[in-house]
């Protein structure tokens, strides 16, 4: 695989960094030990789904099939079950306050000191939140939309904002997967361009990590290969070339919100988060195992990145 260097001084690439950036600040959430233990107490059993369920809260009571369209590469039969827990034992506002107070303990636990600088950013990543417009991006309008905390100039309320970004990205990267054709499981196996396959052992296994079983990954692997994407149960270079275009694609979607924020907040923003990056690997490590989160994981990135 190929590992392309990353030149700081480009404002394309302040995008893509503004990315990797909020995946580190936010991924971690999903494997929380606080939030998992709180969200049990609602009466999850376990706090079962919990890596799922925070996100599909800020949808409100939605039906399962809509929520999975929004998550995209997760199997709609994860997205069903996980749903069915928390709607039999509480409603989405007390999931999404589970959420929001477990974000300042986890943060100083994981990167101290972190919290008041992010504090100082959250006007301005509101502002590249405000900026764009809704259409086709469910996740982030849903975010978008939620109230916001009461103490404006907050860490919660930088972080909020800053995973209002990170579902801005994800939003429109799946709607660019959408219109290449490209469903749930296809997106897991070329995802695996993006990290290194040593580490993950196999291209299937994000893939595989989303609820997908022998039989829809063999078939994934033959659409893809129709599509020139995949050649004996492997990406092909076209496909490598193609998933490392759609990550410029997605980068270039994403600019007008960071623009928004302005270049200098953004760089600003990377600086705060990126020292801080093993801590956040780590955390996940630690307390889902490896290879999750492959976001936070990415060793590739497009040649003109």
């Amino acid at each position: 695989m190929a590992i392309y260097a990353v030149d700081m001084s480009q404002p394309a690439d302040l995008t893509a960094r503004a990315g990797a950036a909020g995946h580190d600040l936010v991924g971690w959430m999903m494997w929380d030990p606080r939030a998992i233990a709180e969200y049990q107490a609602l009466g999850v059993p376990d706090g079962i789904g919990w890596l799922v369920a925070w996100r599909l809260a800020s949808l409100g009571d939605v039906n399962p099939g809509v929520a999975a369209a929004a998550a995209y590469s997760i199997n709609p039969s994860v997205i069903k079950n996980v749903m069915k827990l928390y709607q039999d034992a509480t409603d989405v506002e007390s999931i999404l306050d589970v959420r929001d107070a477990a974000v300042q303990p986890g943060l100083d636990e994981i990167a101290p000191g972190l919290s008041s600088g992010l504090a100082d950013l959250a006007a301005p990543l509101w502002r590249g939140a405000d900026a764009v417009h809704f259409g086709a991006r469910p996740m982030f309008a849903a975010h978008r939309e939620l109230p916001r905390p009461e103490e404006e100039n907050s860490a919660l309320s930088a972080w909020l904002a800053a995973n209002c970004l990170r579902e801005l990205r994800g939003d429109n990267h799946w709607a660019l997967c959408a219109s290449e054709n490209l469903d749930d499981v296809e997106v897991g196996l070329l995802h695996s361009v993006m990290v290194d396959i040593e580490e993950y052992g196999s291209e299937e296994w994000i893939a595989r990590s989303r609820g997908n079983d022998d039989e829809a990954i063999a078939a994934a692997w033959a659409r893809l290969e129709v599509k020139g994407l995949a050649s004996g149960g492997a990406v092909s270079d076209e496909g490598r070339r193609f998933r490392l275009d759609l990550e410029a694609r997605t980068d270039a979607l994403t600019a007008p919100a960071w623009d928004a924020v302005g270049v200098e907040t953004t760089r600003a923003f990377c600086e705060l988060i990126e020292p801080h990056h093993d801590a956040f690997v780590a955390r996940i490590d630690a307390t889902a195992g490896p290879r999750w989160m492959p976001a936070v994981r990415v060793k590739a990135r497009p040649p003109d990145a």
